[in-house]
């Protein structure tokens, strides 16, 4: 799908502020953010993953994992539209987001990226200063207003501004390296985005650095819905509330594609499988 971008830009729907309500069945309702139907990535024509379909929850984390080469990264990127990038790349099926289509004629894609924040696999500070960082997206939207507040309110849910905030003026490449993946988040937040999408956010970081970020999720999803991309299944098993398990599947002509194998509660996913192949991978037999 491609959007229409000569089009007047469709102002996407509000989120609704209720995140559970009471079904009457004793179970709450938790709002779907997306709702993924039959989604395809092709790349000059070849599928890279094929036929997704699932639903996003408000306020979870949902991982994402699965061998490489199976399509993970390229399909998060399909949530903010970073796809539309790449010249060869087409998104097929819908990705509805509180009802409306992400690629429907005259979405604006700097709309969707401003709802849907991404923190990519390492750590991309600017070479400019730890506030300018933080700044940047804002500035670029046009959400000037009371920007020292904005940077530091970023920072705060960031959990660095402790650390930096009596020297928001020295450069970021200063940082640490978990500092600097911190600096990226508040750089992400500053626009006040309902999703956080990560890509492998703490593989390059040390173990102490990625237990700060693990920490930081869950603190983070009392506020926002969080898409993470993992190889780490510990990762996994220790922040997500939902697993989507994808694997490697072989077209009628040899191409490897990308498929969803199983979506379910991330207990389930690693305790009682309902498909072979997520048995196999999550105990360490495939992948």
């Amino acid at each position: 799908m491609s959007s229409d971008t000569e089009a007047t830009p469709v102002r996407l729907a509000s989120p609704s502020t209720l995140d559970q309500r009471d079904t009457g069945a004793g179970a709450p309702f938790r709002e779907s953010v997306f709702d993924v139907s039959d989604a395809t990535v092709t790349y000059d024509g070849s599928p890279a993953v094929q036929g997704v379909s699932l639903e996003i929850h408000r306020n979870q984390i949902t991982a994402i994992i699965g061998p490489s080469g199976c399509g993970k990264s390229t399909f998060i990127r399909c949530f903010n539209r970073l796809n539309d990038l790449i010249p060869s790349a087409r998104v097929l099926g819908r990705f509805m987001y509180h009802g409306e289509d992400l690629y429907g004629a005259g979405v604006d894609p700097v709309e969707v990226r401003k709802r849907v924040g991404m923190v990519f696999q390492k750590p991309n500070p600017f070479p400019k200063s730890i506030y300018d960082n933080v700044a940047f997206g804002a500035r670029v939207l046009g959400m000037k207003e009371n920007l020292d507040a904005r940077v530091e309110r970023a920072l705060e849910q960031a959990a660095l501004w402790d650390e930096v905030k009596d020297r928001l003026k020295k450069g970021a490449l200063s940082l640490s390296g978990g500092q600097q993946q911190r600096l990226c988040i508040a750089r992400a937040l500053a626009t006040e985005p309902e999703v956080i999408l990560m890509d492998e956010p703490a593989s390059a970081l040390d173990p102490i650095a990625t237990t700060r970020i693990e920490d930081l999720m869950h603190e983070l999803k009392r506020e926002y819905t969080i898409l993470i991309v993992t190889h780490n299944m510990q990762q996994a098993a220790r922040v997500a509330d939902m697993t989507a398990f994808f694997s490697v599947e072989r077209g009628a002509e040899g191409q490897r594609h990308g498929i969803l194998v199983e979506y379910d509660r991330t207990d389930k996913i690693f305790t009682q499988p309902a498909d072979k192949r997520t048995e196999d991978y999550v105990t360490g037999r495939f992948g």
